[in-house]
């Protein structure tokens, strides 16, 4: 925008200087040429006349005036008709012009182009006596306009010259003046910026015109009821949460101490079943609490080593893998020390929700890889498992909040752990999807901003 009003300041001025400048140098090189032309044809005119008289006196003064007239200015004197007036001068060549002097009495001009002027400006006049229709001969001053030329330079040179200046001078002035115009607007989109990455607090300062002040007041306010929604939203699931722990912790109890008390075989599988349940929701709701956290304000992204969190991850599952026979094992480019832009804790949880799910549905004696993959600016960790894999469309849902597949996530899953994944991703900038693995199964592939091995040297010391 700062770019397009200075391109419009420059334009408006540029056809003003066009308006008012050029307009002025064309009548000034149009009264050069005028003066000039006058001025030759007055001399021409006073020399006929004197070739005209045909006498001693006057011949010795055409003679003398048109050796004057070439010695002060750059035009040369020639005469026609009259031989024994001033025999030294030049004869002008025979041409429709100086016929048009003789034989019509018709004086001519020629500026030698159509376009401002030729290198030389040639007038004839005729020279004819008092009372007489005929003329006796015709004087012609071959003007040079190199002068005139130079002149003409330096009007036009120095009219552009200080066009160019006008123009800087403009852009400069054009540059300060769109870019106090445009900082209302710069602030507004700051904000846009920080509210689209999470930052709910970022507010607009009310300046500039009453317009964008206006628009300042609305976007603070729509910003404020919206962060405080949110935030009533997000305090409502943490504290619903919390609260629902403790009676479901005791009824669990409750379950327990009667399924320890019941001998007919028909209750006792209901009690288990009230049990199971009972498990699940209390996964639900420490789902929603690991949630709740992850849609709380977004923490600053800082450089994070990757494979250290990646190692310490596998080494905290790999005892319940064990378990199963399921081998975990960690694959691509492992010998660089890669690092990613993320908030503390966010990888963790991540990895913790993904490979929770892919040793869920792992076959046992299965094996579940974890690759790292740098690619450029970004850096991919990829999850892969041996399960059942999912269709396009259960990857397509596969996101959305307590949605659980049918080979995702076991009878114990509460549908939220890809969920929080999603959040947290997103929260550092990076995505997560989905894909098929190489031979079956479920590809989960998290993709986080990487950092350079000099950024991260500089934070790490």
């Amino acid at each position: 925008m700062i770019r397009q009003l200075v391109r419009s300041y420059i334009f408006l001025v540029a056809i003003a200087i066009a308006l008012f400048t050029v307009p002025v140098a064309f009548s000034l090189t149009s009264q050069l040429r005028g003066d000039t032309e006058d001025s030759v044809v007055r001399e021409a005119e006073t020399m006929a006349l004197l070739l005209a008289n045909g006498d001693s006196t006057s011949c010795e003064a055409l003679q003398e005036m048109a050796e004057a007239y070439a010695f002060q200015t750059p035009g040369d004197v020639q005469v026609a008709g009259a031989p024994g007036c001033a025999p030294s001068l030049l004869r002008p060549r025979k041409d429709a012009a100086l016929t048009a002097a003789l034989d019509r009495n018709d004086p001519t001009t020629d500026w030698g182009s159509s376009f401002i002027w030729g290198p030389e400006l040639v007038i004839t006049v005729p020279a004819k006596r008092a009372g007489e229709d005929r003329a006796v001969g015709a004087v012609r001053i071959v003007y040079s306009t190199n002068e005139m030329t130079d002149r003409l330079w330096t009007v036009w040179g120095f009219r552009a010259i200080l066009a160019v200046l006008v123009l800087v001078v403009a852009a400069l002035l054009g540059v300060g003046v769109a870019r106090r115009l445009t900082r209302p607007l710069r602030q507004l989109n700051d904000m846009a910026s920080k509210f689209s990455d999470g930052d709910l607090t970022a507010r607009s300062p009310v300046t500039g015109p009453p317009e964008t002040q206006t628009l300042a007041r609305t976007l603070n306010q729509g910003a404020e009821r919206l962060d405080t929604l949110i935030a009533a939203q997000r305090i409502f699931v943490a504290d619903a949460s919390h609260q629902l722990r403790t009676p479901l912790t005791a009824l669990r109890l409750s379950l327990d101490n009667i399924a320890d008390g019941v001998d007919d075989e028909f209750v006792r599988e209901d009690v288990e079943q009230a049990t199971a349940e009972v498990v699940r929701m209390n996964r639900l709701v420490n789902g929603l609490l690991v949630l709740a956290r992850a849609e709380a304000k977004v923490t600053v992204a800082e450089p994070l080593p990757l494979l250290d969190i990646v190692r310490e991850r596998l080494a905290v599952w790999r005892p319940a893998a064990d378990e199963r026979g399921v081998t975990i094992a960690l694959r691509g480019s492992i010998d660089g020390r890669p690092s990613v832009l993320s908030s503390p804790g966010h990888l963790d949880q991540m990895l913790d929700n993904v490979l929770s799910n892919a040793l869920e549905v792992s076959p046992d004696g299965g094996t579940i890889t974890v690759r790292v993959d740098p690619r450029g600016d970004v850096v991919e960790v990829s999850v892969l498992d041996e399960g059942p894999g999912m269709s396009d469309a259960e990857k397509s849902r596969a996101f959305d909040r307590f949605w659980r597949g049918q080979g995702l996530t076991g009878k114990g899953g509460s549908g939220l752990g890809l969920a929080v994944v999603k959040q947290l991703a997103t929260d550092d900038g990076g995505t997560v999807a989905l894909a098929d693995a190489p031979g079956g199964g479920l590809r989960v592939t998290i993709t986080l901003r990487a950092v350079s091995s000099r950024a991260s040297s500089r934070s790490g010391g």
